[in-house]
């Protein structure tokens, strides 16, 4: 009686073994690499952070404000100007006809030759009293007419000096009066033309 194989298809049983001892294998042998080699093999996820970037745009805007001045104040502005040059004049004028004095046993600088001289200055700081004097400000500017009159008051003290250093030179003293006289018109000159650039100062400044 010939026996028959009730399963048509044996080898199927056989198969999932085989693949079953195949991944038995396999997951052996990477433990085994990972933990000679201290590995992880757990699933790493990577975590991307884009960062924005943010521009902040700032926009400067400067202004310039410019201040025009009437006329009539820049006319005076320029005449006080030329005024301080004068005084400048006058000034080193003053200063070398003493310094001559002074030194007249080198600069043969004669008694009357300094008289001369002496009396031309207070011929020049009359002038210098006029010119300071007329025209003036603009009368509808109330500050610039209050430092005009300080400007005329320094002027008529820099003239009086001026007599003053005439009457030292000529005194029977030894030169002790034209020296204060001397120290006093200097005083006065740098005052004159302190006030003048104060007082330029202060009208272009507003």
């Amino acid at each position: 009686m010939e026996t028959f194989n009730q399963d048509p298809k044996p080898g199927r049983l056989v198969l999932p073994l085989v693949l079953i001892g195949m991944i038995a294998t396999t997951y052996t042998f990477v433990n085994r690499v990972a933990t000679n080699n201290n590995l992880d093999v757990s699933g790493t996820e990577e975590i991307v952070t884009t960062e924005e970037e943010t521009t902040e745009d700032t926009t400067t805007t400067s202004s310039t404000t410019t201040t025009t001045l009437p006329v009539e104040v820049v006319t005076y502005l320029e005449e006080i100007q030329g005024e301080k040059v004068q005084s400048d004049e006058l000034g080193q004028t003053v200063i070398e006809a003493n310094e001559k004095w002074d030194d007249r046993d080198n600069t043969e600088f004669s008694y009357q030759e300094a008289k001369d001289e002496f009396a031309k200055f207070i011929e020049d700081a009359e002038q210098f009293v006029e010119t300071v004097s007329e025209p003036g400000p603009p009368n509808t500017f109330a500050n610039l007419v209050t430092s005009h009159d300080e400007l005329k008051v320094l002027a008529n003290l820099i003239y009086e000096d001026t007599k003053e250093l005439l009457e030292g030179l000529t005194s029977s003293d030894t030169g002790e009066r034209r020296a204060a006289a001397l120290d006093s018109f200097n005083k006065n000159l740098a005052l004159f033309q302190q006030k003048i650039e104060e007082t330029i100062a202060s009208a272009t400044s507003n």
